[in-house]
């Protein structure tokens, strides 16, 4: 009796393992979204498409969150209207210039990530992802959750020293070099 129900378990998990596990189908190739601000589900806003939150969770009822490409100059920078990598302002005792900064798109192994901040008064107040691999369906996943996680990390850490994300290695690592290179734009 033991010996079936050992094999029973057994063979329940394993069914269970292999019908749980994601594979991808899909070969992108090398799309990234541009962030459209506050309608980016991955910067905090909420999407029509689909049924991810913009709180990072994966998408509900088996929909995906479809990104559309928008200019990143467009409406989802908010602030002094500064172009990339540019002050509008002066600086504070932190030693950094008021204004929107980009960092240097990253390429990692899935595409690039490049990331852009916005300092206020000295302080990083608003920090959103303008590229970010979105090639499949896991992508989407990974980073839909890891993006707004990070976004929330830097203006709390006020600089590059976060925490990756687990499961979102490659794009904690590229987000990382991104923000370095635009808070690096901020001290000039």
């Amino acid at each position: 009796m033991r010996r079936i129900t050992t094999w029973l378990l057994g063979t329940v998990s394993a069914l269970v393992l292999m019908f749980s596990y994601h594979t991808s189908t899909s070969s992108g190739a090398g799309t990234s979204i541009v962030a459209g601000g506050a309608t980016n589900p991955l910067n905090g806003g909420s999407s029509g498409h689909g049924g991810s939150s913009g709180s990072g969770g994966a998408a509900g009822g088996g929909a995906t969150a479809t990104p559309t490409p928008t200019p990143s100059s467009g409406s989802g920078s908010s602030g002094s209207g500064a172009t990339p990598g540019t002050s509008s302002g002066g600086s504070s005792s932190s030693g950094l210039a008021d204004g929107t900064f980009t960092g240097d798109a990253v390429q990692t192994q899935f595409g690039p990530v490049q990331v852009e901040i916005t300092v206020s008064g000295g302080q990083v107040t608003k920090s959103v992802v303008t590229q970010v691999p979105w090639n499949d369906r896991r992508d989407q996943e990974i980073n839909s959750y890891a993006v707004p996680v990070l976004n929330g990390e830097v203006v709390q850490a006020q600089s590059a020293n976060i925490d990756m994300v687990s499961g979102a290695t490659y794009t904690s690592d590229g987000y990382i070099q991104s923000l370095q290179s635009a808070i690096d734009q901020a001290h000039a």
